[in-house]
C-alpha cells in the first residue's frame, strides 16, 4: 500500500524523501483546466525512481511546481503528454525552455512522447456554428511540430543564449516524439478509442511506460499511461469518461490516478447544455469513479484533475465521500505537492 508524505513547504524540498521504495509518485499540480483555481495549480505529474525523473503532462504552474516539489532539473529523463489540450501542454516548452542551461540546468537529452498529428478536426459543437480554421495548412499538429514550431518562435533568446552566456543548443537536448498509434483501426474521423491492448511506449532499467487510448472526445488521440517499476505501478488515466481500454490497463494496478469532474457543481454554474454534454462525454464524474477502480482492481485511487479544483467549492469530504462508491479500496484525493511510495 502506499505512505502518504506531508504536502510540501516552500522552498522547495528534496525530490525523493525517505521511504520504502526507490520509486515514487509527486503529483505537481492537481487541478483540472483551463481555468486557474485557488488552491490548486494546472495537471502535471512525477515518476521518479531514485534521482531520475519522469513526467506526465506540463499545464500552467508546472516550471514553478517542479522547483516546489524539488525537482531538480538535472534529473528529468522524459516527459509524457496525454493529449494536446492547453491545460496539459501550457508548460510543456516552458520546462526545457528554461531549465537547458544555465545553472541548475538539465544533464543530458529530455525525450519527450506525445499524441502525432490527429490527422482531421471535428465539426462544431453545436453543428451549425460557424467557425473558422487557424493553420489552415497544418490545423491539426502534433507534439513534433509544437515543439519545433516553440523552438523556432523562442529563436532570438535561444541564439542569445547560445553566443551570450554559452548555453547548448535547446536542438541536442529536447528530443520529441509522435507516439506511434498500433494498427487498432482509430482514427479522428471513425473510432476515437477502438478496443485495444496497451502497448509500449518506453521501457529502460527504471521503468516500462504503457500507453492506451481513451475517451476524450473529440481530442484524438488522447492516452492513458502506465508506468511499472520495480517497486510497484502507477496508472494516470489522462483526461477521459469510464473507459474500457483504461481498465484493461489498469489491470491490478498499485495506484491509479485519476481525473474527477463534480458534474452537479458544474451544472449549477449554469453553463450551457451543449458544454454541460460535453464535459459529461469527455470526462468522469467522481459518482462513477470508484466503480472504475473497482473493475481494475486498483489497490489505491488517487483523484486528480479536479474540477473543481478550488477547495471552497467542493470540500474533501464531498470528494472522498462521492469517490468511495462502489470501491473497496483506499482513496486518496489529489492536492498539488503531494507525494506518495509506489508498492
Amino acid at each position: 500500500m502506499t505512505g502518504l508524505f506531508a504536502s510540501a513547504p516552500e522552498p522547495a524540498r528534496a525530490a525523493r524523501p525517505v521511504g520504502s521504495g526507490r520509486s515514487g509518485l509527486t503529483l505537481i499540480g492537481a487541478g483540472g483546466g483551463p481555468p486557474p483555481w485557488g488552491g490548486r495549480s494546472g495537471i502535471s505529474s512525477a515518476i521518479q525512481v531514485e534521482d531520475r525523473t519522469y513526467l506526465i503532462d506540463l499545464g500552467h504552474g508546472a516550471f514553478e511546481g517542479t522547483h516546489k516539489a524539488g525537482i531538480e532539473a538535472s534529473g528529468i529523463r522524459s516527459v509524457f503528454v496525454t493529449h494536446l489540450h492547453s491545460d496539459h501542454i501550457a508548460d510543456l516548452y516552458t520546462v526545457p525552455w528554461l531549465r537547458h542551461g544555465g545553472i541548475r540546468s538539465v544533464d543530458g537529452p529530455i525525450d519527450l512522447y506525445g499524441p502525432g498529428p490527429a490527422g482531421a478536426l471535428p465539426p462544431p459543437n453545436p453543428p451549425d456554428r460557424q467557425v473558422s480554421t487557424v493553420s489552415p495548412d497544418n490545423p491539426t499538429p502534433g507534439t513534433v511540430d509544437f515543439i519545433d514550431k516553440a523552438i523556432e518562435a523562442s529563436a532570438y533568446d535561444l541564439n542569445i543564449r547560445m553566443r551570450d552566456e554559452a548555453w547548448p543548443d535547446i536542438r541536442s537536448v529536447l528530443r520529441a516524439h509522435d507516439i506511434a498509434l498500433p494498427e487498432v483501426g482509430a482514427s479522428a474521423t471513425g473510432n476515437l478509442w477502438p478496443d485495444m491492448d496497451p502497448f509500449t511506449v518506453l521501457e529502460n532499467d527504471d521503468v516500462k511506460v504503457s500507453a492506451t487510448l481513451v475517451q476524450h472526445p473529440p481530442v484524438f488521440p488522447s492516452f492513458a499511461f502506465r508506468f511499472d517499476t520495480d517497486d510497484g505501478s502507477v496508472v494516470f488515466s489522462g483526461d477521459t469518461s469510464a473507459s474500457a481500454n483504461l481498465v484493461r490497463l489498469a489491470d491490478d494496478v498499485d495506484i491509479l490516478v485519476h481525473e474527477v469532474i463534480d458534474l452537479d457543481w458544474v451544472a449549477e454554474q449554469n453553463v450551457p447544455d451543449s458544454l454541460l454534454k460535453h464535459l459529461a462525454a469527455s470526462h468522469t464524474d467522481v459518482n462513477r469513479v470508484g466503480a472504475i477502480a473497482e473493475r481494475a482492481g486498483a489497490k489505491t485511487l488517487v483523484l486528480n484533475h479536479l474540477v473543481p479544483g478550488d477547495p471552497s467549492s467542493v470540500n474533501d469530504g464531498q470528494w472522498l465521500r462521492r469517490a468511495q462508491r462502489g470501491y473497496s479500496g483506499k482513496v486518496i484525493l489529489g492536492h498539488d505537492l503531494m507525494q506518495l511510495d509506489i508498492g
